[in-house]
């Protein structure tokens, strides 16, 4: 599954000139190299944590990190390194213990990724939405439609809901359509593509 651009913005919580710019200079390349250009579901991953982290600390810092990791010869996707900050730093999280990266590389300290997924605030002071949970009834599991967000304990596309609801269904009758979507489902898909949509304006 591959996410464009506005999705990605939505999902991640960066702008779409971020977006950009994180290609230009390579803090992040897509993994696909699609034309328009389209985001694996490890890139936004891995882009949600760069936001995160840039949300505390300064950009240099970030980028300090992953000159950090390639020093080390720790060049996986950047999605399989679990980045954190306490406001200073950035660390890489293994199990239970946190790397500092940046201030002292090396030196162990204890740490959690939650934060990196739950709701916080960008830069721009946009509020972000729960990665895992974009919407109370909305789910991201990697393992489903490869982390596209479907409709709570289902495999529909959020999007699919989204446009019977653009298109003049009720949310109240899009069960008609997919019988497993409640009203609440409907009405939470319909509110984030909202989000979706106007990110992407913003950007047009």
């Amino acid at each position: 599954m591959s996410f464009p651009v506005d999705l990605t913005a939505a999902l991640s919580g960066a702008s779409v000139a971020q977006l950009h710019s994180w290609r230009r200079t390579h803090l992040l390349q897509p993994e696909l190299q699609d034309n328009p250009v389209r985001y694996s579901f490890r890139d936004v991953a891995a882009l949600r944590t760069f936001v995160y982290l840039r949300s505390k600390l300064p950009l240099q810092r970030i980028r300090k990190a992953m000159d950090q990791l390639r020093k080390w010869d720790l060049t996986e996707h950047p999605a399989a390194y679990k980045l954190v900050t306490e406001g200073d730093s950035v660390f890489l999280v293994e199990e239970e213990r946190a790397i500092d990266l940046v201030r002292r590389p090396g030196q162990e300290v204890i740490y959690s990724l939650a934060d990196v997924f739950a709701s916080f605030e960008n830069m721009q002071g946009r509020t972000v939405a729960d990665f895992r949970r974009p919407r109370p009834h909305l789910e991201v599991k990697e393992n489903r439609l490869g982390g596209w967000p479907t409709i709570q304990g289902t495999r529909v596309p959020y999007d699919a809901v989204a446009k019977l609801v653009a298109g003049g269904v009720a949310p109240s009758e899009v069960h008609r359509f997919y019988p497993t979507v409640e009203i609440s489902g409907a009405a939470d898909a319909a509110d984030f593509h909202q989000e979706v949509v106007q990110i992407g304006g913003r950007a047009a």
